[in-house]
């Protein structure tokens, strides 16, 4: 299988250097630094805010409901999650107005990172976003299915988006892939951003794009 990587796609456009220092260094997105900076975020810090919210999340739910039962919510909590994460990337991250605040606005959400894909810290949302976001669903779950189950959907759901986090950092950062998967879908998310941004909107789901017909293409594999 061709391995598509950043280094590579750098290599094979003559980029050297200063094209990889330009990946990497994004500009301030606020004219306050101490803004700024609550922009940018190490990746551990979502595990940091996560992982107890997922596990006061699931012993809540398991104590309260049957196993079986608490097994499927968490199962329909992470599907529901990837459907969110295609979509949200789809619609959301990428409506691209021409001008004006809409354009600024899509710059701070997500084009940024397709200017500069190679900073370790604009990979992840900031916690200020992620965390009322969080709430906002979680809320939601509780509303429509009740307490006890809405928990354990709940930690299903901050499950999937902690794992969609860490596998977007890895897909950027981990110069060597592990794994023929981890190759598969590194290959299909630097196609998303060097070749056609149109296509290759599930990053840790690429299903939904064999689904919805988004999944990225292979074009021919260019002479070095």
């Amino acid at each position: 299988m061709h391995d598509i990587s950043l280094d590579s796609t750098l290599n094979d456009s003559g980029g050297g250097a200063s094209r990889s220092e330009l990946l990497r260094a994004s500009p301030p997105m606020f004219r306050w630094p101490w803004l700024d900076r609550l922009s940018r975020v190490h990746p551990v810090v979502v595990p940091l805010i996560y992982l107890p919210a997922i596990a006061v999340l699931a012993v809540l739910g398991a104590s309260h409901i049957a196993a079986a039962s608490f097994a499927i919510a968490c199962a329909c909590g992470y599907a529901f999650w990837t459907f969110c994460e295609y979509w949200i990337h789809r619609v959301v991250f990428h409506f691209e107005p021409e001008d004006g605040i809409g354009a600024r606005l899509h710059w701070m959400v997500h084009g940024v990172h397709h200017d500069h894909p190679n900073d370790p810290l604009r990979l992840v949302m900031p916690p200020a976003v992620s965390i009322p976001l969080a709430a906002l669903f979680l809320g939601l779950f509780v509303l429509v299915v009740g307490a006890p189950l809405g928990w354990a959907v709940g930690a299903g759901f901050l499950a999937g988006y902690l794992f969609y986090d860490m596998l977007h950092y890895a897909l950027h950062h981990h110069t060597v892939p592990r794994t023929g998967i981890e190759r598969r879908l590194r290959e299909l998310h630097m196609r998303h951003h060097f070749e056609d941004d149109s296509h290759g909107y599930g990053i840790s789901a690429p299903w939904w794009d064999f689904v919805f017909g988004t999944l990225a293409r292979r074009s021919r594999e260019r002479p070095r």
